[in-house]
């Protein structure tokens, strides 16, 4: 299935990194957190992406322009007035990447339609480009194959840091901490949806949560998946350092590929120009 990754967002909340960059672009480990969702995917085989960009969507581009350049050894032959490049080997991933600027100030749903025509007449996996998950892709499908209903959406529960009250006319009865059984799930995004949901999509201005996933739901046609792995998103700096210590200690379990990771102690070193 083709993965559509909404990729357009300004980032405002976490204003410190994506003045510079688009938010899925911020790097965690190294590489730009969309990478670490790309990657997720083609675990499972899913390998061909469409991004819907916005925001900076230059950036991104010329992110994977240079993606190859940078993950090959190259030899560059200046010698008696030419100018040739030699691709010796290349590390590269066999991904099929398509990046559509989908609009400045456009909202979620009319980035959706926006790349209507890229994905065609098929279903398609989408999430958002700024929350890493360990959910078992293949599952998630046969899941939503299984029930026939035009969407499936991943549903997490988040751990609660506030404390729990049992309050009788006024006096406190009990209280404990709170757990993930107190939380309402939450959308955590990673998708299944059938191309009809195109059709619920009009104008730049159709938010999807608003929009589309609320008139699947009133119609049945809007199934979860619940999942009780990992998943996190991005939204502030505590959120992206979290992250960062994760990936830094091997604890990442969305994580299934092999690859380098910088050192988090010396990388703070280097910030601070030790």
């Amino acid at each position: 299935m083709k993965v559509v990754l909404l990729a357009g967002g300004f980032g405002s909340r976490i204003s410190e990194e994506s003045q510079f960059k688009p938010k899925p672009m911020i790097e965690i480990g190294g590489m730009p957190i969309l990478w670490h969702i790309m990657k997720e995917y083609a675990y499972y085989g899913h390998t061909e992406f469409i991004i819907c960009a916005g925001y900076k969507q230059e950036y991104i581009k010329e992110w994977f322009a240079n993606y190859f350049l940078h993950n090959s050894d190259i030899t560059f032959d200046y010698r008696n007035g030419k100018n040739e490049m030699v691709v010796h080997q290349t590390n590269m991933e066999p991904w099929k990447v398509t990046v559509v600027d989908t609009g400045y100030n456009t909202m979620t749903g009319g980035r959706i339609k926006r790349i209507q025509k890229y994905v065609g007449n098929e279903p398609f996996l989408m999430t958002y480009g700024d929350g890493v998950c360990d959910v078992e892709i293949d599952k998630l499908i046969e899941f939503h194959k299984s029930h026939g209903k035009l969407a499936t959406l991943t549903a997490v529960k988040m751990a609660q840091d506030k404390g729990v009250l049992d309050i009788e006319n006024g006096a406190v009865r009990a209280f404990r901490e709170k757990n993930m059984a107190d939380g309402a799930p939450i959308n955590a995004g990673y998708m299944v949806l059938e191309p009809q949901v195109f059709d619920l999509l009009d104008g730049d201005s159709c938010v999807f949560e608003k929009v589309a996933l609320t008139q699947l739901a009133e119609q049945g046609q809007l199934m979860s998946y619940v999942h009780t792995g990992f998943w996190q998103c991005m939204d502030n700096i505590r959120e992206k350092n979290m992250l960062e210590k994760l990936l830094a200690e091997d604890k990442a379990s969305w994580k299934r590929w092999e690859r380098s990771i910088p050192n988090l102690e010396y990388r703070n070193r280097m910030t601070k120009g030790e």
